[in-house]
């Protein structure tokens, strides 16, 4: 039996890991660290390591591990912009849970959509005081407008059957279209200048960083909705405060932000808040933040524990691994996982 070493634990992860780990035969030591280059000992004795989207997976981090004979990460989630994979070819097979419940992020994008559009927050404190004006709370509907999209994976599309139901007009951005009836895939400017919401939901990449920008915030509509449930750095904070100090962001909703490994998760409520970024974002009564927390439904981190154990159980038993991340293949052109080899 495999013994598995699983960083950053939180309560919820550990309830559907331990209702799944006998049926893969795995043993797991849980501990609440995150996973970086000092506690990467934590693992001398393991066969594997589960990680998450904020641990440290550098390049000595993954020496460490190396040199103590890790051989596999198990990613328990879909984003990988932390790993060092340069670093990790031919060294350490990672693996990733490429789709857990689309539904689950889509849902809560549009749920915070909604919620600043009609100002459920403000709201929602006001009556707890006794305050009962609508002053202040006039939002517009949905139905009719145009939302853009950017990124039209598996969670843009379920965002977009949502903005459908809706009665929205939809305008997609992505160098990958997936054509379907009543969405309109266009350049990023025509998006940002049409659009009345625009929601993210592409990948963390060189080209992605800082997508929403200076310039594209600039050539958005006034008082637009924006909705980033994907990854911090898509957006460039300094230039969004810009924006919404500007009043041409009319509400942004931020499930992730670009400097969040050192905040979301963690109770933090009795300390002062050191990222003055974070804190005036968090202070301004048109932005919602919440953190990282767009994925967390039961059917989503029963998906993912059970893709997170599937793709180490077919590591140690010598099956291909369809969910590897690799280094090699996208450098060279061509693919081993197509002949259901792995990697290296």
């Amino acid at each position: 039996m495999e013994r598995i070493t699983f960083y950053d634990t939180k309560p919820y992860d550990k309830i559907f890991f331990d209702k799944l780990k006998d049926s893969f035969g795995f043993e797991i030591d849980y501990f609440e660290n995150k996973l970086n280059r000092h506690t990467a000992v934590m693992a001398e004795h393991s066969d594997a390591v589960v990680a998450f989207v904020n641990d440290t997976i550098d390049g000595e981090t993954i020496e460490r591990l190396y040199q103590q004979g890790i051989r596999v990460i198990g990613m328990r989630c879909a984003g990988y912009n932390n790993v060092d994979f340069q670093a990790a070819y031919e060294k350490i097979h990672v693996l990733r849970v490429p789709a857990y419940s689309p539904y689950a992020i889509a849902e809560h994008a549009m749920g915070m959509a909604i919620m600043l559009n009609r100002k459920l927050h403000r709201a929602y404190n006001r009556t707890r005081e006794y305050n009962f004006s609508l002053n202040g709370l006039t939002g517009f509907d949905f139905h009719g407008k145009t939302v853009g999209v950017i990124g039209t994976g598996k969670i843009g599309q379920a965002f977009i059957d949502i903005c459908l139901g809706f009665g929205m007009k939809v305008l997609a951005y992505d160098p990958y279209p997936v054509e379907r009836e009543g969405v309109t895939y266009v350049e990023l400017d025509r998006l940002c200048t049409e659009s009345s919401v625009i929601s993210l939901h592409c990948p963390l990449t060189k080209e992605t960083k800082h997508i929403i920008n200076k310039d594209t915030i600039d050539r958005m509509q006034d008082g637009v909705i924006l909705i980033n449930t994907s990854r911090g750095a898509l957006i460039d904070s300094e230039a969004l405060i810009d924006g919404i100090k500007a009043h041409k962001i009319g509400a942004a909703g931020l499930d992730v932000y670009e400097e969040e490994n050192e905040f979301f998760y963690e109770d933090l409520s009795d300390r002062v808040m050191q990222d003055d970024v974070l804190a005036r974002l968090i202070s301004m009564p048109n932005v919602v933040v919440t953190s990282h927390q767009a994925f967390l439904t039961e059917e989503a981190l029963e998906s993912i524990a059970q893709v997170t154990l599937q793709n180490l159980r077919d590591y140690f038993d010598g099956r291909p691994l369809p969910n590897e991340v690799c280094y090699q293949c996208g450098k060279t052109g061509t693919c081993r996982k197509k002949g259901k080899q792995r990697c290296f």
